[in-house]
């Protein structure tokens, strides 16, 4: 077996050289010094120690060891930064001093199930202190992302809210409009029957005519439903009529309805983001739980 450089190492040691067993949950390596060839053992933290940091424990136990490097099976050199957790996964080679180590570490499913529930406990632990170390410098980076978030999403929609206000305005004038000359209709219309009534003909003429005035009305009102699929309460036909002038005056003065409810709703969305952030409390819990307690 060979080197990155293609220059063979003067020994390939057997395995035994190196063994790697676990306590308490955490791996135990032990090899042989080179300058002192005695035995050394070293606990490693799998989930937070690199293989850089491991071989730098190695040279400050030997002086004497010049060079320690770590490759996989197929001669691939092992990065520094590689966690032992992800190099304990597989078979590797340890060379100190251009001397090659074998190492097989124990595969994880023959570990006991007291080891395994041990470590899986101090990944847990690792975990928790890790976040609530490094929370604070999290949420401060996360708020400030939301905040400019938040300038650039309002800078959008402050041309477009403008906008919205002329339309709706207008919108708003032309429905008023419309419902006064419907009430100027209906008094024009109770006049005219009344002054026929008294004036012109008797009630006996003008009764039919009323009669057939009243269910025309209803079926105007029945057309309404069929077209609509809503019954004609006035409220609810003021905000159809209303909506009706609004989207033909947008399209008229080209304003995007769509992109302005997609801005909306990203706005509201990182306007929880951030208050869910300064409530620590309830930074972990999901929306919809937040929203049943509120």
């Amino acid at each position: 077996w060979r080197g990155r450089e293609g220059a063979p190492y003067s020994t390939l040691v057997p395995s035994d050289e190196v063994t790697i067993n676990y306590r308490h949950g955490l791996p135990v390596i032990t090899l042989v010094l080179p300058t002192r060839n005695e035995r050394c053992q070293f606990t490693v933290k799998p989930v937070v120690t690199t293989v850089g940091a491991f071989l730098q424990d190695v040279q400050r136990e030997d002086k004497g060891i010049e060079k320690a490097e770590v490759f996989a099976t197929d001669g691939t050199k092992v990065s520094d930064a590689t966690l032992m957790e992800v190099l304990l996964m597989n078979d590797f080679k340890l060379v100190i001093n251009n001397k090659a180590y074998n190492v097989s570490p124990p595969v994880k499913d023959q570990l006991s199930s007291e080891h395994a529930t041990e470590m899986e406990d101090i990944k847990s632990m690792v975990h928790r202190l890790f976040v609530a170390l490094h929370l604070e410098d999290h949420q401060i980076r996360k708020e400030r992302e939301l905040l400019q978030k938040l300038d650039h999403l309002k800078g959008e929609l402050l041309p477009l809210e403008q906008m919205k206000a002329r339309i709706t305005d207008s919108a708003d004038a032309k429905t008023s409009r419309l419902l006064w000359v419907g009430l100027a209709l209906m008094s024009t219309q109770g006049g005219a029957l009344a002054w026929l009534t008294w004036w012109v003909y008797s009630w006996d003429i003008m009764e039919p005519v009323t009669y057939f005035i009243t269910y025309g009305s209803a079926m105007a009102f029945y057309a309404y439903f069929v077209l609509t699929r809503q019954d004609y309460i006035y409220p609810q036909a003021k905000d159809r009529q209303f909506l009706h002038y609004f989207y033909r005056k947008s399209k008229k003065q080209r304003f995007n309805v769509e992109r302005y409810n997609k801005l909306k709703d990203d706005l509201a969305e990182a306007e929880e983001s951030l208050r869910r952030l300064r409530q620590p409390l309830r930074l972990r819990l999901p929306i919809q739980e937040i929203n049943d307690k509120d």
